[in-house]
């Protein structure tokens, strides 16, 4: 099995290290200090399951490594449309796509019954620029739980959290996820093949849609979040209207606010991917985790005043402080009214 990962940051380098000490052939396609030190040194996992090294095939050049059976993307979604330089030279015919992104991914209503069956989300795939780039034939959903952060350039630093569930859009248990999903297992990840696996996008959704947003717009960890009564009260709301709007696409995850709430609490002071790429400069992946579920809200009719409200300002902090700031640095003051 032939492996190429692109974008090799926390997440990607994690995932190609397991799958390389489970016995597949992994290139990871990475960049800068960090492609360094990884041809250097390998990648370092620091966890508490135990650490651990893997020395993969890492480069620059995705035309070094040439076709592969399976594409993992380590990138963040609102990179997709303009990745077609990294992933082409990858691509043969039967090379499958595994995005590992947060939201609404753009092959959503691929092979989806109903009303919105072949339907564009513009948020995430603007004039259809991603399908041309990864056509949805392609694409096996994934979801990723654990939390992982790059402490140093070719260092992992594994929090949490071991699943990674898969599934194809159209709901079929393929070859092409069982073999992968066995792939994962034996380099010691969880990889439940799942038959609905937009359950499962809706369930992670529902702490990234809350979460992401006011992390960044108040810098606090998810627990001080959870804990303070009325950030409390607006992860609550949020996660009703994504519930609800789930619900008007045809999906109705099985799991409690409370729950999730939980789940969330359990993670500690961890800062979100949103909050930490705010303070390094970064853009925020507003797109696939807020934005198409907006579209999504509009395109069925829920009302969602939270999250509007929420992703007003989000969107306004991504403009002001993002690395392509779109509003001036400070507010000019006004000029003297008449009286």
């Amino acid at each position: 099995m032939r492996i190429a990962v692109v974008g090799a940051g926390a997440i990607g380098a994690y995932w190609g290290a397991a799958l390389h000490r489970g016995g597949a052939e992994v290139h990871l396609i990475a960049r800068n200090q960090n492609l360094e030190a990884i041809r250097k040194n390998g990648v370092r996992v620091l966890s508490p399951r135990g650490d651990f090294e893997a020395h993969p095939h890492a480069t620059d050049d995705p035309a070094e490594v040439g076709p592969v059976d399976y594409v993992f993307l380590g990138l963040k979604a609102h990179s997709y449309p303009t990745c077609g330089s990294l992933v082409n030279p990858l691509l043969g015919p039967h090379t499958a796509v595994i995005a590992a992104q947060n939201g609404i991914p753009w092959w959503y209503f691929h092979e989806l019954p109903g009303p919105y069956r072949g339907r564009r989300i513009e948020a995430v795939d603007p004039g259809g620029a991603t399908s041309t780039v990864l056509p949805p034939e392609r694409a096996i959903g994934c979801v990723v739980y654990p939390a992982t952060v790059l402490a140093a350039p070719g260092v992992v630093q594994h929090l949490e959290g071991t699943r990674f569930s898969i599934g194809e859009p159209s709901g079929e248990i393929t070859e092409r996820c069982t073999a992968l999903s066995e792939a994962m297992i034996a380099g010691g990840l969880k990889s439940p093949v799942e038959p609905d696996i937009r359950n499962d996008i809706w369930i992670k959704l529902m702490g990234n849609v809350a979460f992401n947003p006011l992390s960044a717009l108040t810098r606090a960890t998810m627990v001080e979040i959870c804990q303070h009564p009325h950030t409390r009260t607006l992860v609550v709301q949020l996660m009703e209207e994504t519930l609800d709007i789930a619900a008007r696409v045809g999906c109705t995850p099985d799991i409690s606010i409370e729950k999730r709430l939980r789940g969330a609490e359990n993670v500690g002071h961890h800062k979100t991917s949103m909050l930490q790429d705010l303070e390094a400069n970064k853009a925020l992946e507003l797109d696939a985790i807020v934005t198409a579920l907006v579209e999504l809200a509009d395109l069925t009719g829920a009302e969602a005043p939270t999250l509007r409200t929420v992703y007003g300002a989000t969107d306004l902090l991504a403009r002001r402080y993002g690395p392509e700031a779109q509003l001036p640095t400070a507010i000019p003051e006004r000029d003297p009214q008449p009286a």
